[in-house]
């Protein structure tokens, strides 16, 4: 089995970052010790130095390989330099156990849009082109919209293509966050994971901290929505070769419906 855990918008320097969330995060991912971890994006409040920092100091005490790219936030205030320099690439490829991995930096510097752009898609069909069990793509900005979430202004400007680009590829799962709201879309035979926020209090209805971990064996993928200090709910699980989908769990109706002008800021 190949065991990936996926955490999103920690939001280190806001307001609303809860230290002890992350910090049983941090417990629960040592314990479960998967082979990989992987962190989509908004590290960060305003992408200042010091926030990376602090960040990193979080990220130094997860025992696991963690692979990252940036979010719109840690772009902000010309933050992906320090992301190069404290957290890593911002575009990378990674094999785990037959599984590969590739992160791209969809964020652009100070606006809550994001883009990937025609010069990068060969780079990302290159990277898909080797054999592997399991091919899974890594961004901040989600490809399809997410129920409960406001007004469509802050997605991938170019998701068309490149969810074109990523099923001409053979791209299997696509991880994302932005939103603060985990959900599950499945376009074709792709899917797209959708994580919450991992340790932030700026929440949608009744969404509450979560993060999620994927588990592949033997053609089957299961994905698992969970809560710091317990609980959590299969959110997919599938197999490969037919598409034959076992079970799915929906987050709550309150998350169909539209939510007060308040709740439906920038993330």
């Amino acid at each position: 089995m190949v065991t990936i855990a996926h955490i999103s918008d920690p939001h280190v320097g806001s307001p609303y970052f809860v230290p002890n969330l992350m910090n049983r995060v941090i417990v629960e991912l040592n314990e479960l010790e998967p082979d990989v971890v992987i962190c989509s994006g908004d590290l960060t409040n305003e992408g200042y130095r010091q926030e990376f920092k602090n960040w990193a100091a979080y990220a130094d005490r997860i025992r696991a390989p963690m692979f990252t790219v940036p979010g719109n936030h840690d772009a902000r205030n010309v933050g992906y330099l320090h992301f190069e320099e404290l957290v890593g690439p911002r575009h990378w490829t990674a094999d785990v156990k037959g599984v590969r991995l590739v992160g791209v930096d969809s964020s652009e510097p100070d606006i809550n849009e994001g883009q990937v752009g025609r010069e990068r898609y060969t780079w990302i069909h290159e990277r898909f082109e080797v054999p592997a069990d399991l091919k899974v793509f890594v961004l901040h900005h989600h490809l399809l919209p997410i129920p409960g979430t406001g007004r469509e202004r802050s997605t991938v400007m170019d998701a068309g293509d490149l969810l074109e680009e990523l099923i001409q590829s053979g791209v299997n799962i696509v991880l994302s966050g932005h939103k603060h709201v985990p959900y599950v879309w499945r376009l074709e035979d792709l899917y797209v994971a959708n994580a919450g926020t991992v340790a932030s209090l700026r929440l949608r209805g009744y969404t509450k901290p979560c993060y999620n971990v994927l588990e592949f064996e033997n053609d089957e993928v299961k994905i698992t929505r969970k809560y710091p200090f317990g609980g959590g709910s299969v959110i997919a699980h599938f197999q490969l070769s037919t598409g034959e989908q076992y079970h799915r769990e929906l987050e709550p109706p309150v998350q169909q419906r539209r939510l007060p002008a308040a709740h439906q800021g920038e993330s």
